[in-house]
């Protein structure tokens, strides 16, 4: 091979031919050395001093090098060092063993091999139609319960495409893939902190070769119309542009749909401004939604007011998604079985993890055999997954959480690579009538587009069709019940805004059941229920009796669609002049995380 001139950009490796360029930036009072393996060696086949520079960046070109049968590092300062822009990893294949970059046991791949996408694109789902999953690609498959035969790999979740597919879910949201040092003081589990961002991790590939296998990945689950978001979360030495530079390079190498960052991080106007990312979903954790919920969910007063903004708050406008559980934090079979976290295992004396959960365990800590007790805990995660599921924002499931998954009151699982960190399928068989709820539960979202908006509802009448598409009731119609002392809510949603039929939802979260007034509907339909907390989503809509008052009993959600009744006419005699009321238009810029 021959030395030649090269380029100072683009950092990293580029390919054109026989020639491959090298180019890093390096601080100006230190030496800095190619070294270039054959593959698979720990010795350095052959040293090349950088010498050129421009700014702070060294770069050289070789001419006549193959590629597929070299690797290579950097020597900056004395010290092996692996190119922060690498494409691809050797050394690190098998997941949890110990490697040293000093000892030349980890190196840069130059990663030449082309790939058939066979026409493949990123998938572009509108917003408000997504229903997202996150899930951690190591720890979804890996328990045997899983039954997939590629283990904690990009494949293993490839098997469970069916899975979710079948489910309802059309985009998964994945922790961190990209190459990171698990081999710490704690294992580290989840993969935050310092990493080779551009690297897919080669240990979550069947065959080693992270490139590939992840864009297998992709490709699969857009053949079954499902998205691939990443997690993002960059550390603060990672330069604004390096960023910038990353995302763009997982959407065109890899057909990423989307990405989660850290907006205190990431610099998220020049990332919404640049062209390469204009359709790609870009999103943000955060906690307001899910702080609401849960407070709401255990019976906390003062929530009305935040429940009614997040239920009608639409995600696109600010790249966030609704949840009520995520990885930091408990799972939600936990949320409702615990008081408090049990993180001793992990070895910081129970003093990782988030303080405030706004759990709450039901009436005893943990695993009980008290049926009371174990019912109660069964309604309030279907109550959970209703507020999640009819909520008009993006919403997203923590793995697991569809059929009881837990993890032993740890809500800090960051270390825990064991079953206890695991997805354990074991549970989808002994709570299959709790799937089969949130499976129908996705569909009743998917089938009534007032759930599921283009565009936030704000409390106006802008289809002139006498009802606005979103008002709030409580005992009476057209009342909010907004005393601090409020644990319910009725709210209607107005067809002939979004499209499909009216809907009437009502909350209660007291621990007393309550009476809901239901708004009239036009002469030629009646209200049916179409699912409960207690019923679940019924197979057959069952039309009510009284179509002025439904009783709720306590911590109970019902689901009311208005339909057509044929032969008969709606029942108005409960209905007040709506010339006499004039429904308060709802602020849409009012924003409660309390």
């Amino acid at each position: 091979m021959k030395e030649t001139q090269g380029r100072p950009l683009p950092l990293g490796t580029t390919m054109i031919g026989n020639i491959v360029n090298f180019s890093v930036a390096v601080p100006q009072e230190k030496e800095c050395q190619l070294l270039i393996y054959r593959a698979g060696a720990k010795k350095p086949h052959a040293v090349y001093d950088m010498k050129r520079e421009l700014g702070e960046v060294r770069y050289l070109a070789l001419e006549g090098i193959e590629p597929s049968k070299f690797e290579y590092n950097y020597r900056i300062g004395g010290e092996v060092v692996i190119d922060p822009y690498v494409k691809a990893i050797a050394g690190r294949e098998v997941w949890g063993r110990k490697r040293d970059v000093q000892k030349h046991e980890v190196r840069g791949i130059l990663y030449d091999k082309e790939y058939d996408w066979e026409g493949d694109m990123p998938l572009c789902l509108p917003y408000n139609s997504v229903i997202a999953y996150s899930l951690h690609v190591r720890g979804y498959t890996k328990h045997a319960s899983s039954k997939v035969v590629s283990r904690g790999t990009f494949q293993g979740v490839v098997e469970k495409l069916p899975y979710l597919k079948e489910l309802g879910i059309n985009q998964i949201q994945c922790m961190p893939v990209y190459d990171f040092e698990e081999c710490m003081q704690y294992r580290n589990y989840w993969g935050y902190g310092t990493a080779y961002w551009f690297a897919p991790k080669s240990s979550y590939a069947k065959s080693k070769d992270g490139v590939k296998e992840l864009k297998d990945m992709v490709k699969a689950c857009h053949r079954e119309g499902i998205e691939v978001v990443l997690e993002m979360p960059f550390t603060e030495e990672v330069s604004k542009q390096t960023m910038e530079e990353c995302l763009r390079y997982y959407m065109i190498e890899y057909h990423i749909d989307g990405f989660i960052l850290n907006p205190q991080i990431a610099p998220m106007e020049a990332i919404y401004a640049d062209p390469i990312l204009k359709k790609t979903k870009i999103m943000a954790h955060r906690i307001d939604f899910q702080t609401v919920m849960r407070r709401f969910l255990k019976g906390d007063e003062g929530m009305v007011e935040g429940v009614m903004y997040w239920l009608r708050r639409i995600s696109e406008k600010d790249g966030t998604f609704n949840c009520i559980t995520n990885q930091n934090g408990f799972t939600l079979n936990d949320l409702v079985s615990y008081d408090r976290k049990h993180n001793e295992p992990n070895g910081e004396n129970n003093q990782d993890g988030p303080e405030y959960n706004y759990s709450w365990n039901c009436g005893a800590e943990g695993p009980t055999r008290k049926k009371a007790i174990a019912k109660l805990r069964d309604g309030q995660i279907r109550n959970a997954f209703l507020l999640l599921l009819l909520a008009q924002g993006t919403p997203c499931i923590l793995a697991g959480d569809e059929f009881g998954n837990a993890q032993k009151g740890n809500n800090n699982v960051y270390c825990q690579d064991n079953p206890v960190g695991w997805t354990d399928w074991t549970h989808l068989e002994q709570k299959k009538d709790l799937h089969d709820f949130v499976k129908q539960l996705i569909a009743v979202r998917k089938n009534h587009p007032v759930f599921w908006p283009t565009k936030e509802m704000c409390g106006l009448d802008e289809a002139r069709c006498g009802v606005p598409d979103v008002s709030y009731h409580g005992e009476s119609a057209w009342r909010v019940p907004s005393e601090v002392f409020s644990r319910q809510l009725g709210v209607y949603y107005s067809g002939m805004a979004a499209g499909g039929e009216d809907c009437f939802v009502a909350y209660n979260m007291h621990w007393i059941e309550h009476s809901f007034a239901l708004p009239a509907l036009p002469r030629n339909k009646k209200w049916y229920m179409i699912a409960s907390t207690k019923e679940g989503v019924l197979d057959k809509a069952q039309c009510l009796r009284n179509q002025r008052t439904v009783v709720l009993k306590e911590r109970t959600i019902m689901v009311f669609a208005g339909r057509e009744e044929d032969g008969e006419k709606g029942d108005r005699s409960g209905e007040k002049n709506r010339a006499d009321v004039l429904p308060a238009k709802v602020d849409c810029n009012y924003n409660n995380v309390d």
